[in-house]
């Protein structure tokens, strides 16, 4: 369906109303695009009105009775008419605090509201990456009931920009989106380049030995708005499993040390239920992730000893498998003891297929598994030199640069994107950055003045042409 085929969330949805004076970040905000009025739905999380969006018209679903709360009834759509780019810029207090990292989730859905029975392909990006893709025909069950994806991405800027791309002339559509900041050093990994040059989009989140959970589904709290899977969802029940061991679900009976600290806030009940293959000499545990080929993945393993009859290090050995490769021998009581929450992640790289495959074998007892992550890591790409896109846009209000010709968000950026209509962009030398190189207005018959701020733009190669009137 996508070029990021994620892992979608149906009908779920976010909450931070009760965070915990034990996380430090306060920004939050959920937006129901399409929306007239704020309101609070069932989870008490206060939904504000559509706003800070650059053009497009709101609409409704064909069937609301489907749909379990507000902000999943209404939608922004982007006609072709509001030009080829369009953008959510939202104001955040990172610049001032020098830059900060953020979970994005949003809610797409287009249960055919134009009436036109043709779910529309547009590309999305988050501040100048592209980060989901969407392509028609969605699947039957997305497109009437709609899907939540979600993202961890670092900003410095004083607004991040969510833009949408129409592909042909599709109006890309948007239910809610929501951005929360979350603990800079969350989600660290063993990378060539500081973690600030990557994206991480969620390709699969699951939690062991329950139902789906979590902010929108529960009561359960989530600092970073997580919504957790049953991992019955990705296990393949026809696994071998070796000297008849069966399938087993556990539960804790002692509170979990370890939880809900910094720098991932994973929650307490993450780690309070576990998924064994048990029986004589243990068994085996294999999951299957769908994801993207060519790609980088972060897989983040959640375990804690939760066996009152596990008391010390070697009764539970256990090999964790990705596609083939025996990546660790993991012994969990080894590690921490019983009852204590224990976090390994791994990067495969260069995936050639599609379908990631995690598979726990027993050396000595039975595997255990709490949970499980899988995020696509993709990398940043080059935006255009802040000089002149801050120059780019006070042309723009300057010669009153009309919304159809969709300029908006970065001028250059994405890269896999045409730049604004009448632009022409690109990279520095040492490849950091990219630059306006062509600016050709002749034919659009604009009115106005051209910008002091015009002189920023240093590499224009050939003349600036406009006509003014």
């Amino acid at each position: 369906m996508s070029r990021f085929s994620l892992i979608f969330f149906f009908l779920s949805l976010l909450h931070y109303s009760s965070l915990s004076l034990s996380f430090p970040f306060n920004y939050s905000l959920h937006i129901d695009c399409g929306g007239h009025v704020n309101s609070t739905d069932a989870f008490h999380t206060t939904w504000l009105s559509d706003r800070f969006q650059s053009g497009g018209a709101t609409s409704v679903v064909s069937e609301p009775l489907h749909f379990h709360h507000q902000q999943e009834k209404t939608l922004r759509y982007f006609p072709i008419s509001s030009g080829k780019k369009n953008c959510y810029s939202i104001p955040t207090p990172a610049a001032a605090a020098g830059g900060g990292r953020y979970s994005l989730r949003t809610f797409t859905v287009y249960d055919n509201f134009d009436g036109k029975s043709h779910s529309p392909s547009f590309d999305v990006s988050v501040e100048g990456t592209l980060v989901f893709s969407w392509q028609s025909p969605w699947p039957e069950s997305v497109s009437r009931s709609g899907a939540y994806s979600d993202l961890f991405f670092y900003s410095n800027d004083s607004v991040v920009n969510l833009c949408f791309y129409s592909i042909a002339t599709d109006s890309p559509v948007i239910g809610s989106l929501e951005l929360t900041q979350i603990d800079p050093n969350s989600y660290p990994y063993d990378y060539p380049k500081n973690s600030t040059n990557y994206i991480l989009v969620n390709y699969g989140r699951f939690s062991s030995g329950s139902d789906q959970w979590g902010p929108g589904f529960t009561n359960d709290t989530d600092f970073f708005g997580r919504s957790w899977q049953s991992d019955a969802e990705f296990r393949l029940p026809s696994v071998s499993i070796t000297n008849g061991a069966t399938i087993k679900a556990i539960s804790a009976i002692k509170n979990i040390l370890n939880a809900e600290k910094s720098p991932n806030y994973f929650p307490e009940k993450l780690y309070q239920t576990a998924i064994t293959a048990s029986g004589n000499g243990g068994g085996v545990l294999e999951y299957e992730l769908p994801v993207d080929a060519k790609m980088d993945y972060l897989l983040v393993f959640h375990f804690a000893e939760i066996d009152v009859s596990v008391t010390k290090a070697g009764q539970r050995v256990f090999d964790v498998i990705v596609n083939g490769d025996n990546a660790s021998r993991i012994d969990v009581y080894k590690e921490v003891g019983g009852f204590y929450a224990y976090d390994w992640s791994y990067v495969v790289k260069n995936l050639s297929s599609t379908t990631l495959s995690v598979r726990l074998e027993s050396v000595v007892g039975a595997p255990v598994i709490c949970g499980l992550e899988n995020y696509a890591i993709v990398p940043v790409d080059l935006k255009t030199v802040p000089e002149q896109a801050i120059a780019m846009r006070a042309l723009k209000a300057s010669l009153h640069v009309p919304d159809r010709m969709g300029w908006n968000g970065d001028p250059c950026a994405p890269t896999a994107w045409d730049a604004w209509e009448g632009v022409t962009c690109h990279p520095t030398k040492d490849e950091s950055n990219l630059v306006v190189s062509q600016i050709d207005l002749g034919s659009q018959g604009l009115k106005g003045y051209v910008s002091d701020q015009i002189g920023f733009l240093t590499n224009l190669e050939l003349e600036f042409q406009f006509f003014r009137r």
